[in-house]
């Protein structure tokens, strides 16, 4: 989360000139590279990882391309600030998604504290947005897709639990060969011009588009799935400090409360409430 909270000021750094298809291909591209170094440090090529069962290979294309696939669907067909908006439904859907799992139980401190940080992350998205239009409904449409697959394939990641961290690599592999083919398609390609917009692409590919993707992984498969969840409501807000360190944005109210809404849901969700049970008579 922290990874992804720096995704903003690596984009600022691209200047906005890279097309999103080629600039998909090209972070994609650097985090199989990331992998493949790990793999040559251990002295081999990781092909041990390709052979995944059809789930895994399902799941973990189709969650990386297929997510960032209708986000970009939906911010070209809707307003940016609305369609994060819809998109940022997904850590909630992983709270209540995990609740179906063998073994997971949904308590009401996650509702209340998912419920809480949810409004605090639209309070501080919200900030430019101008309401939302029916004229956009594809875009908004492809924003609730984008927030259904990403949950959908975390939460789902436990049933491949057994399949290695590793094998990500491959699955970033295939998004990258896929977005490139969607850029050839689609797109004029537009390389970087300037030292910076390479530091931010590199950035972006070592960072929330690299590591983030594998520790996620990690914790999606072995982790508290509804606190998770809560803590991911922190990424736009961990995002907009960051950019308010940098000069970026102006610190504002909204920031503010969003700050405390966010922080407080998490604090609600990560509580263990005790169960006490009954006195048997003697």
């Amino acid at each position: 989360m922290l990874l992804w909270g720096t995704l903003a000021s690596f984009i600022v750094l691209t200047e906005n000139l890279i097309p999103p298809f080629q600039l998909l291909s090209m972070t994609f591209g650097i985090a199989f590279v990331l992998m493949l170094l790990r793999w040559l440090k251990q002295g081999h090529l990781g092909l041990q990882f390709i052979r995944q069962p059809p789930l895994a290979w399902a799941l973990g294309v189709g969650g990386l391309f297929g997510y960032h696939l209708a986000l970009f669907i939906a911010m070209a067909h809707a307003p940016v600030a609305e369609a994060n908006l819809l998109n940022y439904l997904w850590p909630l859907l992983i709270v209540l998604f995990a609740s179906q799992l063998p073994g997971e139980t949904l308590r009401r401190q996650h509702i209340v504290g998912a419920l809480l940080a949810l409004v605090g992350c639209w309070i501080l998205l919200s900030g430019n947005g101008e309401g939302f239009n029916s004229a956009f409904m594809l875009g908004y449409g492809a924003a609730i897709v984008a927030a259904v697959i990403w949950s959908s394939y975390s939460v789902l990641s436990r049933f491949v639990r057994n399949v290695p961290t590793d094998a990500v690599g491959w699955f970033c592999a295939a998004t990258a060969l896929l977005a490139f083919i969607c850029h050839l398609l689609w797109e004029t390609t537009v390389w970087p011009t300037a030292s910076t917009q390479w530091v931010g692409v590199i950035g972006l590919g070592l960072g929330p588009v690299g590591l983030a993707f594998f520790t996620w992984d990690h914790g999606m498969k072995h982790g508290n799935l509804p606190l998770l969840g809560v803590l991911a409501f922190a990424t736009p807000l961990i995002s907009t400090l960051m950019m308010i360190g940098l000069g970026l944005v102006p610190a504002t109210a909204n920031v503010a409360i969003a700050s405390l809404a966010i922080t407080l849901g998490a604090v609600i969700a990560g509580i263990k409430v005790p169960r006490f049970r009954k006195k048997q008579p003697a």
